[in-house]
């Protein structure tokens, strides 16, 4: 959202956070949450200074928050130079307007932070109007002073105000044809896509998926040996990447794509619908945790009802543990075993994902290179069972210790 110039640097904008926490959401869960929202921010480049959080039965229906709690964060904005609040549930049209009323600052929501890192990571033409579509359709019934102008506002957060009813009415009109444009080139691109997939529909196809920044893209390079953009931040990757790779003699096509997270705005979710088919038409789902996660379990949950959403949980799927280098080991007893009981050590971990779980469980560091054959060797199996289904008659080559790249078929982006 704020990003430096190669000539000039621009002021960092710097944002306060605020949560409630309700009966439904334990004062541990919201810190956590706001972790998350403070990550998100960095990831969009937004300094967070400045933390607030009440404990309320429910959001206050007026300005999500109590009014001596408001006055507080009010004060703070005044007196710290703060250019956004950005909050961690979604505010109303009619909550958006109360709070930049009496601030007179930008507000964001957690949905239109998502929005716009997503505005910034996206690169295919593909998922830059998926975007710009949803990002369109949830400010449209939160047209504000603050958000006036909005087709110049390539920039991101840095917004100009615009100067009452009439402005605001103008940019409705215009964003309403915007999302009637973009519809509109959305549908001959998907077409493109649907082509596209539909004459990959005789190789066996495996999606990468799971949490945002849980080692997707790092996986994805080690296994198809390719470039795919990797970063420690959330949505490093928005664009869905396919690559060709042959294990033993047998081909198959790999993608990676944009990764879940809780409170996944629904317009982003329904406007990536095209883009998650490339999941929901895989024969085979990775579906890659953070295991070093303190809510790991949480975020996995997350995948599998996002995964039921798009209806893509029908199909085998490979749980890769990642991280596993990172993940914190409890002190153990005489007996190996782990001294705090609410906490596994990682063979515990092991024992019990193995065994408690349909799917086929396994333990890597992507970055180490850790346990790499041993997924590699499930994976060809997986493969191998798919594969002979499509060809009865094929003779299987052995894996071997390499997974092979064919970089002539297949290796492309979907545009």
């Amino acid at each position: 959202m704020t990003e430096a110039s190669h000539t000039t640097e621009k002021k960092i904008e710097k944002a306060v956070l605020v949560a409630v926490t309700t009966q439904q959401q334990s004062a541990a869960k919201t810190v956590e949450y706001l972790d998350e929202l403070a990550f998100l921010a960095e990831t969009a480049g937004v300094l967070t200074v400045k933390r607030f959080t009440q404990k309320l039965e429910r959001p206050d229906i007026r300005q999500y928050i109590g009014k001596g709690k408001m006055e507080e964060i009010e004060a703070y904005v005044r007196d710290n130079d703060v250019d956004m609040v950005i909050f961690d549930d979604d505010l109303s049209p009619s909550q958006l307007r109360n709070i930049e009323n009496l601030l007179q600052i930008k507000v964001f929501d957690r949905s239109l932070l998502i929005l716009e890192i997503f505005l910034g990571r996206a690169q295919t033409a593909q998922a830059k109007t998926q975007v710009e579509l949803a990002r369109y359709e949830y400010l449209l019934p939160r047209l504000t002073r603050m958000w006036t102008h909005l087709e110049r506002q390539r920039g991101g957060t840095g917004t100009r105000g615009g100067s009452g009813e009439k402005e605001i009415e103008t940019d409705r009109r215009v964003i309403k044809s915007q999302i009637t444009l973009l519809k509109e080139k959305l549908k001959k691109i998907e077409k493109q896509s649907f082509t596209r997939r539909k004459a990959r529909s005789n190789v066996v196809r495996v999606a990468l998926v799971g949490y945002t920044n849980v080692g997707k893209s790092t996986l994805m390079n080690l296994l198809s040996k390719s470039d795919v953009f990797a970063e420690n931040k959330l949505f490093a990757t928005v664009d869905s990447t396919v690559r060709k790779i042959n294990v033993g003699n047998i081909p198959f096509l790999l993608s990676d794509t944009v990764g879940f997270i809780r409170k996944l705005p629904h317009t982003l979710v329904e406007s990536f619908k095209s883009t998650l088919d490339e999941v929901r038409e895989a024969d085979i789902l990775l579906h890659v945790i953070d295991v070093s996660h303190p809510s790991f379990e949480d975020h996995m949950e997350v995948v599998t009802k996002t995964l039921a959403e798009i209806k893509a949980s029908d199909k085998p799927v490979i749980l890769v543990f990642n991280k596993i280098d990172q993940y914190f080991n409890p002190e153990v007893d005489e007996d190996g075993l782990s001294e705090n009981p609410g906490v596994k050590t990682l063979d515990q971990l092991k024992t019990s994902y193995i065994g408690k779980t349909d799917n086929k469980a396994i333990f890597i560091s992507a970055t180490n290179k850790e346990n790499i054959q041993e997924l590699r060797e499930v994976l060809f199996e997986e493969v191998k069972k798919k594969h002979l289904t499509i060809y009865p008659h094929y003779v299987v080559s052995d894996i071997g210790t390499e997974i092979e790249v064919d970089g002539n078929d297949y290796a492309q982006e979907i545009e």
